[in-house]
């Protein structure tokens, strides 16, 4: 299956990163190469780092991003682990870096990955095929409590406490195994009103388990202060996120970042010691235009959020 994936928010992301052509930045989320293709053309002498962990992301990327040679360096890992690959890259600081945080549009079409509900296939969900934890596993051996307490807080799903009790009920005669089983199990779950002429109703379920197997919010939670900590005077971090979990993460921590005193408000002065490393740029997010949620449904709910700095 070819790996296809549109890129949102490109021109929006370009221009809040104000490329610099002789810079050095880290695309942290590669995928298909969509937003890094675009940075590299506005490169002279400058370089791209490509991380993703999903080696068909990789192999896509190897290919779009061929023409552009000595430019861009492709790394297998986790942008968790950015600062360790830029010190194995001998680089000590970048002009930008972005994250396009999520699921591809390749992850979800591609039914053997685990990530739709539409079809059926194994439960897997794993962005890097050769992590451990997967789908299935979440699904048949987590306890009823954390099924539901995931359920509810990645998904959102006020349903979620129900859900867990049937997928308990569901796995003692044998292993839940399938998309397509798990799916029948939400269903029934679900009260039939809720249900009716609905198509996404075991969404919310599928992309609360799918950041739980990729640990994705914990792992956007502990790296933006790392990364803005990678950044040049100047350079700037631009995050896009899609639902309101991950917004929220980066809101905060760019919020922090710019703002780190914790003295009580009522002091007149700061003696926490807590200095500024930055300002944030996006005090609203960007979101797309019209006509690029007409031509790219999945690009509704996206939100570009973009920190400086100092």
């Amino acid at each position: 299956m070819e790996f296809k994936h549109e890129s949102v928010l490109v021109n929006e992301t370009l221009d809040s990163l104000k490329i610099n052509p002789d810079g050095i930045y880290v695309d942290g989320t590669l995928g298909g190469g969509g937003h890094s293709f675009k940075i590299i053309q506005k490169l002279k002498n400058g370089r791209l780092i490509g991380i993703d962990q999903d080696q068909d992301a990789l192999d896509a990327s190897y290919k779009r991003l061929a023409i552009f040679k000595d430019k861009v360096t492709l790394v297998k890992d986790n942008y968790a682990n950015i600062k360790q690959i830029l010190q194995e890259l001998k680089i000590d600081l970048v002009d930008g870096i972005l994250l396009d945080i999520g699921v591809s549009s390749f992850q979800i079409d591609n039914p053997e990955r685990g990530f739709t509900y539409r079809e059926d296939a194994p439960l897997d969900m794993r962005m890097d095929k050769q992590s451990s934890l997967t789908a299935k596993e979440v699904v048949n051996t987590y306890s009823r409590e954390d099924l539901a307490r995931i359920i509810r807080d990645y998904g959102e799903e006020k349903f979620a406490n129900n859900i867990a009790k049937h997928i308990e009920e569901a796995r003692k005669g044998s292993p839940i195994e399938t998309t397509g089983q798990l799916k029948e199990i939400i269903e029934h779950a679900i009260p039939a009103a809720v249900r009716k002429g609905q198509q996404g109703f075991a969404k919310k379920t599928f992309q609360a388990l799918r950041i739980e197997v990729n640990s994705e919010l914990d792992v956007l939670d502990s790296s933006i202060d790392t990364m803005i900590g990678l950044l040049k005077p100047g350079g700037r971090l631009a995050i896009i996120t899609f639902h309101s979990l991950e917004d929220r993460i980066v809101k905060n921590r760019f919020r922090e970042n710019e703002n780190p005193c914790t003295c009580p408000p009522d002091f007149p002065v700061c003696v926490c010691g807590a200095v500024s490393r930055g300002k944030v740029i996006t005090r609203k997010p960007i979101v797309p235009s019209p006509e690029e949620c007409a031509r790219n449904k999945r690009a509704g709910s996206a939100k570009l959020r973009v920190f400086e700095r100092n």
